[in-house]
């Protein structure tokens, strides 16, 4: 393309020694596949003939007196001082600050001492046992007291403030860690890349060179081995094990599912205890109470719970092996939608209640005496001194109840299966067994146990956080296993009958260059090199 112009010579060598000013300057962009010939005819001399070649770079902007009536470019907005300033940059500091590495391992170090904290203090006691257990007046660790206790709420530590704060905080880390860093991570390795320069390329980790090959063989050997290869013209890039680099994400995100839902149970179940003898009824709602803000009831906690029979296994020596309830669960219609028989570690579940065997205990013994009753006598638990061996008595009275000296037949039992009697002198008298039909004398009276009523201890519970931890727990073995995956990357480049390779990878080091050249050694050779062996122009994908 010509263009005549008729400046003055002076005007005409200031233009051009600004634009090669400028192509000097910018020598590192790609130049236009096109020239412009300019041919400038003056008074003086012939036609001068220059070639200029132009890159992609804006113009300098025309000053004044070129362009009298352009607009001046508008002007950079000042960053601003003061507090506008401050508030503009507050939110990116934060992130900075929290998403240190170093903040995060303290506020999970702070979070587990919190933890072995309340497995050291328990939980849920009433206010008089933590007065007894530390007290004031003998101090643990000389300052550690039931007021700390009560004041900073660890006797109900997954609930309380402080632990519930660590976890927020340690949740804001996690995500502002996310967007800072593992976020831009993802998005530069998802970039496909192609190194025009073989010194670039011999820069990498690992770098060779095929002095007879071609690059479309590299490519396809790659493939084979499960590279994901792009081709642009000589250039070739490959990579393999992305996942790896999603898989930080997806362990922040899970730890985050861990932690929600470890608030959730702190501050969305519902928990409650109850002891029913047996042929009892008692309501789910009475006796489960919120542990927190988040606690919603359900339809459930109209169930009617009604215990059917309590019985107990035994060892050969006489000791307790296994208790057992069986339960019937009715609706608010009074029909019965399950049935079942429950023990240790055989919990029953219906409605999002889970229903756990925990203890046991005897509510009464039915007797006959004289042949008269039957008289149901209360049972009560008696202390013993130290063991957990458990000891239940009553007392049958022989004489007139309402007088001042009432005497009578004392009964123990340990368990289902024996009672022990003693006469109104406090002296062994015999041992029978329950529903036994063998009357036994004391003091002029026959006393014949027909029965030991037994009661189950059960506790009810919530929780709308366990399947939230489970899923969390999951994600978090899950991504831990793929972030082991390693990224690699390979860059190649055909430069006449030689190929140039070279990558890097974030993980297995030692075993990315054996890998590689195995690779390498399967590439063909060529024999006779010819003038189509080049790589095609344009840009191809395989994988």
């Amino acid at each position: 393309m010509e263009i005549l112009l008729k400046p003055s010579l002076t005007r005409i060598a200031l233009s051009l020694k600004s634009q090669s000013h400028l192509l000097h300057s910018n020598s590192h962009l790609r130049t236009l596949p096109f020239t412009i010939s300019c041919k400038l005819r003056t008074s003086q001399d012939g036609n001068i003939s220059k070639k200029i070649m132009l890159s992609e770079v804006a113009p300098p902007p025309l000053s004044e007196n070129d362009s009298p009536n352009r607009e001046a470019p508008a002007k950079p907005p000042r960053r601003r001082d003061g507090a506008v300033g401050l508030l503009q940059r507050f939110p990116r500091r934060v992130l900075t600050v929290l998403s240190n590495l170093g903040l995060a391992i303290g506020e999970m170090f702070t979070i587990a001492a919190l933890m072995a904290l309340g497995t050291f203090i328990e939980q849920g006691e009433p206010l008089d046992f933590y007065i007894q257990k530390y007290p004031e007046d003998n101090p643990v660790l000389g300052f550690f007291t039931w007021k700390w206790i009560k004041t900073l709420g660890f006797d109900h530590m997954f609930s309380s403030p402080a632990f519930l704060g660590m976890l927020i905080l340690l949740a804001t880390s996690l995500m502002a860690c996310t967007y800072t860093t593992q976020i831009p991570i993802v998005k530069v390795a998802r970039r496909w890349t192609f190194l025009s320069s073989s010194e670039t390329i011999r820069k990498q980790e690992f770098s060779d060179s095929l002095p007879r090959a071609s690059v479309n063989d590299l490519g396809v050997i790659l493939m084979g081995a499960g590279y994901e290869v792009f081709m642009k013209g000589p250039a070739l890039y490959a990579f393999k094990g992305l996942a790896g680099r999603f898989a930080p994400i997806g362990v922040h995100f899970a730890m985050l599912l861990i932690m929600a839902g470890g608030t959730l149970s702190a501050e969305g179940s519902f928990k409650g205890s109850v002891t029913v003898p047996q042929g009892l009824n008692f309501v789910v709602g009475d006796v489960l109470g919120p542990s927190g803000f988040l606690s919603k009831p359900t339809e459930a906690f109209n169930t009617e719970v009604h215990v059917n029979k309590f019985y107990m296994t035994y060892y050969d020596s006489g000791e307790v092996s296994q208790f057992y309830s069986d339960l019937s669960l009715y609706d608010i219609d009074g029909k019965e939608v399950l049935r079942k028989t429950i023990s240790v570690n055989d919990p029953l579940r219906y409605g999002g209640i889970t229903v756990y065997q925990t203890d046991w205990s005897i509510s009464a013994l039915q007797v006959l005496r004289d042949g008269e009753g039957p008289f149901n006598l209360a049972m009560a638990p008696l202390q013993l001194n130290g063991g957990d061996k458990k000891l239940f008595g009553t007392f049958l009275p022989v004489d007139d109840p309402d007088s001042s000296q009432v005497k009578g037949i004392s009964m123990l039992a340990r368990d289902l299966q024996s009672v022990v009697l003693y006469d109104q002198e406090g002296k062994f008298a015999g041992v029978r067994r329950p529903n036994s039909k063998l009357p036994i004398e004391i003091d002029g009276k026959k006393i014949e146990v027909l029965d030991a009523i037994g009661s189950t201890g059960l506790d009810l519970k919530t929780d709308p956080g366990v399947p939230v931890v489970y899923a969390g727990f999951g994600a978090l073995m899950l991504t831990t296993c793929i972030s082991l995956l390693s990224h690699s990357q390979i860059w190649a480049l055909q430069d006449g009958t030689t190929v140039f390779i070279g990558g890097k990878t974030n993980r297995a080091k030692a075993e990315f260059p054996s890998e590689l050249n195995r690779l390498l050694d399967r590439v063909p050779e060529i024999v006779e090199a010819s003038g189509n062996k080049s790589s095609p122009n344009s840009a191809t994908s395989g994988g």
